[in-house]
């Protein structure tokens, strides 16, 4: 061969080698990347070119699918969409999903790697990819009795509740709310029903998950946790233990009296009079005497500071550090930089009924593939002991009180031992805004157990100023949403 040819000939096979490692490295080491490209419409078209698996309910399905016209065949549809919209998110041709739909995504298409022997098999035999269902743990009469009670007060609000004994999510409701179907699809009419649902004028913002997302100043629903502190911290051994509670209280550092609501029994009140009818100085004392430190670190065993994943991702709630005495008892009695989600405080309350044992809090139970064999168990997990068995009980009888004969007497059921704590935050610039109503519950079994824990929060800006209170707003959503479990109980 004379050499012009032979190096026609290196040059050929150079470009045949840089082919051929061009492809294997499309191939092999960018195909994740040219899969999952926003811009690929081929991975968009066989997203939707099967139906989706479902988000389940006890036994039923809460979703649903339909078919469409144009290159994504078949698209989501939701049964009772408001109601169940804090659970299951949305998931849209043209918006993409979130929640249990983006979290579960690979399950609900089919996709999961743990379904890739089935994938396989169907490939072999030609049958159609199918998707898998995610099993949640709520309980859809809860979850009525949650959104139902919510809608019906108006204004705005949330609801939490939570199995104490295992963690478990039995109702997760925010108010006002939104109707993930309605943009489903990828036409205009879901076009224009995304656009509306994004004015950023729109105060009531439907699309905000209150339940997980929003945090509130807590009001006296948090001197359960500051009731906590001081038993646990031995500041206090015994509900009937007398306090060291002047009347009137001046804040450390401060020419500021703490003033009560109203003409109450607080001075040296004991622990149970004083949760019983709310005493602001008795509960901001005991904080300032604790001190910061101590406040923070029985905060933390209740899981505030820190983001919960359930698997939704919860705003982390809020108790300062650095904080001088006055500062701290504001925050004690959940004022001041305090702020908690719907979540968390259930979670407090759930901590509580469970005897001192905060239980992670969850609610998705299993994922199943399509042939609802189960792929992933949730398995009950401590999170914390933020008191111990004999602090808890002694604080169950404090809370027990307040519905038997205090501030939460809205909550009773008769026949049924309930404990629970109202709360009214102040909003707004010296509080010159509505009010918040929050009012957090337990309701105990027959056998002393109990099956769920609420915490309820409602702002009513419409609402006359003087007739909000955690006990007439708040308390009998909360009594309707124990009813509704207690009822599924029998």
């Amino acid at each position: 061969m004379n050499k012009p040819l032979r190096r026609i000939a290196i040059f050929c096979g150079l470009l045949m080698l840089a082919l051929l490692l061009r492809d294997n490295w499309i191939q092999y080491v960018q195909a994740d990347t040219l899969k999952n490209d926003e811009k690929n419409r081929r991975v968009a078209i066989e997203r939707y070119a099967s139906p989706r698996g479902d988000i389940i309910v006890d036994g039923k399905a809460i979703t649903g699918h339909a078919t469409t016209k144009g290159d994504f065949k078949y698209k989501r549809t939701y049964k009772d969409g408001a109601m169940w919209a804090p659970v299951t998110g949305y998931v849209s041709q043209a918006y993409g999903a979130t929640q249990i739909e983006a979290i579960h995504d690979g399950i609900l298409t089919g996709n999961d790697d743990r379904l890739f022997f089935r994938n396989t098999l169907d490939m072999i035999t030609g049958k159609k990819r199918e998707g898998g269902n995610v099993v949640t743990t709520l309980n859809a009469a809860a979850q009525k009795a949650a959104y139902e009670g919510l809608a019906k007060r108006g204004g705005k609000g949330a609801v939490a509740a939570i199995e104490p004994s295992t963690g478990k999510i039995l109702a997760l409701a925010s108010y006002p709310s939104y109707d993930p179907s309605v943009f489903a699809g990828g036409s205009n009419a879901d076009g224009e029903a995304w656009n509306k649902l994004q004015k950023k004028n729109d105060k009531n913002d439907p699309m905000l998950n209150r339940a997980l997302r929003e945090v509130y100043p807590p009001g006296s629903t948090f001197k359960v946790v500051t009731a906590a502190a001081a038993l646990e911290n031995g500041l206090y051994s015994s509900a009937e233990e007398k306090t060291d509670s002047p009347l009137p209280w001046t804040m450390p550092g401060t020419t500021t009296e703490l003033p009560n609501e109203g003409n109450i029994p607080c001075e040296n009140a004991t622990l149970r009079e004083a949760l019983r009818v709310s005493c602001n100085t008795v509960f901001g004392k005991i904080g300032s005497d604790l001190g910061n430190e101590k406040m923070l670190e029985q905060t933390k065993k209740f899981g505030f500071t820190e983001e919960q994943f359930v698997p939704v991702r919860s705003s982390a709630s809020v108790f300062s550090d650095d904080m001088n005495p006055s500062q701290t008892a504001l925050s004690s009695i959940g004022q001041f930089n305090t702020a908690a989600t719907p979540l968390q405080m259930a979670m407090v309350t759930a901590a509580i009924a469970n005897n001192g044992t905060l239980m992670k809090p969850y609610m998705v139970d299993e994922l199943q593939a399509p042939s609802v064999d189960t792929i992933e168990k949730t398995d009950p997990q401590e999170m914390s002991k933020p008191l111990s068995a004999q602090n808890a009980q002694i604080l169950q009888s404090m809370m027990e009180t307040v519905v038997k004969d205090g501030t939460g007497t809205n909550a009773r059921i008769p026949g049924v031992t309930v404990g629970g704590k109202t709360g009214t935050a102040q909003h707004g610039v010296d509080n010159s805004e509505n009010p918040y109503a929050w009012f957090i519950s337990y309701a105990k079994g027959p056998d002393g157990s109990s099956p769920v824990a609420v915490a309820v929060v409602i702002e009513d800006e419409a609402a006359v100023r003087d007739d909000i209170s955690g006990g007439g707003l708040a308390a009998p959503i909360a009594k309707s949403v124990m009813q509704a479990v207690l009822d599924g109980k029998r």
